[in-house]
Parts: C-alpha cells; structure tokens; sequence
C-alpha cells in the first residue's frame, strides 16, 4: 500500500462505490458511478485495475467478472487526503485551512459547534 494516499475525483468515486457497498463487480462499480457522471464502462474497468496495482484493491474472480474489494479505509484515504491538501496549499498550516473556511463561510455554526465537541472530546479545548 502506498505511504500517502492521493485520489482524483474519478477514482473516489469508484472508491466510495466499493466502501458503501464491501464488494461488487466491475458491472455493479459502473451502475453506481455512472448515477452521477458520464463514464464509460471500460473507463471504469480501468480505474479499477489501477486502484487495485496501486493496493488500493483487492479482487477475485468471480465467473466472467472481477469481484473487487477495498484495501484501505475510508479513513485511511480521507486522512491522507486532507493530509495533502493542508500541505499542498497550506504549506502545512492546519490553522491556516480552518480560517479559510472560517472566512469564506464554508462552514456553519454547527459545524464549529461540532468542531467544538470533537476538540473537548479530545482535551484540546483550552
């Protein structure tokens, strides 16, 4: 498995269509992906090839078809993700993403108030 994780959006997608439902096909892969944007099925078929060269994947046969399962987390890629964008546009600074968001209103007061929660939660309030 790879040390960081970095997907586009093409392949998150293909990679949510397997965490939400543990296994599918290339087939059952392509039905849900392509409930939100145009793809090809053999697009699919080679995204899925790829996820799965990279680790990301694990598959089996099952008859004609390849039975694909996640290799990582959803929290392991979402942690790598936002891992990446702070220090890619932020040079780092977690601080500096939470008053971006803070700023440009991207976040409403229950979303601070659940922010507020989870650092209470984790003795990081003071």
């Amino acid at each position: 498995m790879p040390e960081k994780i970095e997907l586009s959006e093409v392949q998150l997608a293909v990679m949510r269509a397997l965490w939400d439902s543990g296994q599918a096909t290339t087939a059952e892969v392509f039905s849900r992906v392509t409930k939100h944007r145009e793809l090809a099925y053999t697009t699919v078929a080679t995204i899925l090839t790829r996820l799965e060269k990279r680790g990301l994947l694990n598959s089996e046969s099952a008859g004609r078809e390849r039975l694909y399962t996640p290799s990582v987390s959803r929290r392991q890629v979402e942690t790598d993700m936002v891992a990446g964008l702070v220090n890619r546009l932020f040079q780092g600074d977690a601080g500096a993403l939470m008053s971006h968001l803070v700023k440009h209103r991207e976040v409403s007061s229950d979303d601070l108030d659940q922010a507020q929660k989870l650092l209470q939660e984790h003795g990081i309030d003071d």
